[in-house]
């Protein structure tokens, strides 16, 4: 069963915020919840949010999506863990320093929430709210260009910087643009749910190119690049990955000697053809590892290793990890073991009775 007292975010909602944003941070959660299910099985644990104004009273949810997102996070009592303050839509720093003053409620509650040993998160202008806790003094954060020397001017003990879209210093977790939730939510997540959930949202989160390459599994064009003969040369072995290696066939295909697209190779990347194929048989795998249930022969067979032991060694020199050991750490779904049916309920008899059918001789 999961655990009775979820990890509670509430989302500050003001008139001048940017909802739209706190909603995608919502959405966000959601998805972490549901990467936590697929790791963990039925025992993970839950993020749970609740929207409130300034003084930390829950919104009434609308009809409609809110009212879906809102039920789905429900919380109960449950004590926040975190707050979240969403930028708010302001024409300059003067109506923002007004607004904060109007809503000084909330940098009370920011000031409440790090008290309590909390997170305070916040996106681009939000920031300002922490500030006047009076609690974060010192800290580092992410802030937009175009708020430093405002905020430098308001609050000299801080210390933003333009640059990273991300920044977590202690209990402030803060992003410069709204383009940088993905982040934030991870760091929420780690927090929350642990560091197995978070990573398995940071992998569908973020761009990895070689999972994508390797996931595809079809032909595709890569950008010329000043080497035409290495790019020919990547382009026929991403398309063959599972077949075995030919240095001959690839120097055809690449329309050099084999010597010169050895030389290529050494000079441009820093090592040979047989370890680019290894590395990108290796991504494969990674991908096979994570998002099915094959064996290691079967996911070894499928990257061009008819031997499953020499496979294992060259995984673990591209990785630092056996195979194994690797889908323990980043497969999307939870072990089998981990998924557990309740036979006492309707559901768990069912599936109880179709497995004994299952074992009768002359069943279909």
């Amino acid at each position: 069963m999961p655990p009775s007292r979820p990890f509670v975010v509430e989302i500050a909602v003001l008139p001048e915020s940017a909802v739209g944003h706190a909603l995608a941070l919502v959405e966000l959660l959601r998805t972490a919840n549901l990467m936590a299910g697929l790791r963990l099985g039925a025992r993970a644990p839950r993020i749970a949010w609740r929207f409130v104004d300034a003084l930390g009273q829950p919104l009434r949810a609308e009809e409609g999506l809110l009212q879906a997102l809102t039920l789905e996070g429900q919380s109960g009592d449950t004590p926040a863990a975190a707050l979240f303050v969403a930028p708010l839509h302001l024409a300059d720093i003067p109506a923002l320093r007004l607004a904060v003053q109007r809503h000084a409620a909330l940098a009370r509650r920011a000031a409440l929430m790090v008290d309590m040993g909390g997170l305070v998160c916040t996106v681009g202008n939000g920031a300002w709210f922490a500030a006047h806790s009076g609690r974060l003094d010192g800290r580092r954060l992410a802030l937009a260009w175009y708020y430093v020397a405002g905020l430098r001017r308001d609050f000299p003990d801080l210390k933003p910087e333009a640059g990273p879209g991300f920044c977590e210093d202690g209990p402030w977790l803060s992003t410069a643009y709204p383009a940088d939730l993905g982040p934030l939510a991870i760091a929420l997540a780690r927090h929350a749910l642990g560091a197995e959930p978070a990573a398995a949202l940071s992998a569908v989160l973020r761009p990895d190119r070689h999972r994508e390459l390797a996931a595809m599994q079809a032909s595709h064009t890569i950008p010329n690049t000043r080497d035409s003969t290495l790019a020919r040369a990547i382009a026929w072995m991403e398309q063959r990955v599972e077949q075995p290696y030919d240095l001959a066939a690839l120097a055809t295909a690449a329309a050099v000697s084999t010597r010169t697209l050895l030389r290529h190779f050494q000079q441009e990347l820093g090592h040979s053809p047989l370890d680019h194929l290894h590395s990108l048989r290796c991504a494969r795998a990674r991908v096979l590892l994570e998002i099915t249930l094959e064996s290691v022969p079967s996911v070894a067979l499928a990257c061009g290793y008819a031997d499953p032991a020499a496979f294992r060694r060259i995984f673990a020199r591209h990785t630092g990890l056996t195979p194994t050991a690797y889908r323990q750490r980043h497969a999307l779904r939870a072990p089998r073991r981990r998924w557990r049916v309740d036979t006492s309920d309707s559901v768990g008899t069912a599936l109880a009775a179709l497995r004994s059918a299952a074992k009768k001789p002359g069943t279909p």
